[in-house]
């Protein structure tokens, strides 16, 4: 690999001002992926190993090997704490595979390996460790990958909540492919691959907390073959990023900031179940904050939405892919939302945290 051992470099001012949330010590808000995450990542993290991977800002790293003549390669790596474990439509073990190969393919890579560590809590099941392992392997299988390494630790009863698990991707992109939040363009439109917040309210439904039945269910899922004709039959997308924490709203934030443009956003063309709608109005809760599993937002020039979303919608997990908007050249890094009243309003990111151990 090129600069195998990248020497930190100083950090310069954020693209986009981001609040400064001071605090002496780690709170949930700094999970949330939203403003608070940011801060921490930028003056706690980048200020001592920040270097040109870490800081292309994308949900995986861009990386190239001496002598090879393949392309570059993409590396992701995150970790899973969800609570509980097992949720309508999924499960940790699931959520694990599919969220990192979704952020090794949100560069354009085709992810083929992982790597999985776990952290297991003494006293934990092995009947429900073997569940979790069975999930992983079938979405192994789905996203038509493998793990090819692994490790596992044991903790004390009471230091840990059962399981948690790391994995890291790795996924070769294509030579000529650049995608990246870095290269959206003014006259792109905006697609949306489905509904939100579908993964946050069916976790809050297993928790409990909705006070309602429902038939909602995650939509954690591998994306990476419902992205793999996208990007071979319109070459020119430039941008992907899965709204996980933080849900569209923050996306679309650090996108606009990353690529230095704004965004109009149209919430009549936004795609939301009637349940998660109805549940994040009991509770008080903006769907557009919501976190997501299944989800890809595409960013690519007008000319070929059309053809997008045909493509997308012959996937299982894009027949309900909408336009969602376009990316505008004032007020660059400023999201707006075009309100069912006609009325508009700022899109920021999410300050705090809505629902811990989402993911």
């Amino acid at each position: 690999m090129t600069g195998n051992s990248p020497e930190p470099i100083q950090i310069q001012g954020p693209v986009c001002p981001i609040p400064h949330h001071s605090t002496e010590t780690i709170v949930i808000g700094h999970g949330s992926g939203g403003q608070m995450s940011h801060d921490l990542i930028r003056n706690t993290f980048l200020k001592k190993l920040g270097n040109r991977y870490l800081l292309q800002g994308n949900d995986a790293a861009k990386i190239s090997f001496q002598n090879s003549k393949n392309g570059q390669y993409a590396i992701s790596t995150d970790s899973h704490v969800v609570s509980p474990l097992f949720f309508p439509g999924g499960d940790i073990g699931r959520l694990a595979v599919s969220g990192t190969v979704n952020d090794v393919a949100m560069l354009g890579a085709e992810p083929s390996y992982l790597t999985a560590g776990f952290i297991l809590e003494e006293g934990f099941s092995i009947h429900l460790l073997t569940q979790i392992i069975d999930s992983m392997a079938k979405t192994c299988q789905e996203a038509d990958i493998c793990i090819v390494a692994g490790d596992t630790k044991v903790v004390e009863k009471g230091k840990a909540d059962g399981v948690y698990i790391n994995t890291t991707g790795f996924g070769l992109i294509p030579p000529g492919r650049e995608v990246g939040g870095q290269f959206a363009k003014p006259g792109d439109a905006v697609i949306l691959s489905g509904t939100l917040g579908d993964h946050a309210i069916a976790v809050l439904q297993a928790r409990g907390h909705l006070g309602f039945d429902s038939k909602i269910k995650s939509d954690v899922a591998p994306l990476n073959k419902m992205i793999k004709p996208l990007l071979e039959s319109i070459p020119q997308v430039h941008t992907l990023r899965d709204p996980t924490r933080g849900g569209l709203a923050t996306s679309l934030k650090e996108i606009a900031c990353q690529s230095q443009v704004s965004m109009l956003i149209e919430e009549t063309a936004i795609p939301i179940k009637p349940d998660v709608q109805m549940a994040c109005e009991m509770l008080g809760f903006d769907p557009l904050y919501m976190a997501n599993e299944g989800k890809v937002v595409i960013i690519l020039p007008e000319r070929f939405a059309v053809s997008a979303l045909k493509i997308l919608r012959t996937s299982e997990f894009g027949i309900h892919a909408m336009r969602i908007g376009v990316v505008l050249k004032d007020e660059p890094g400023e999201v707006h939302l075009r309100t069912t009243y006609g009325t508009t309003r700022i899109v920021d990111m999410l300050s705090g945290e809505i629902l811990p151990r989402i993911c």
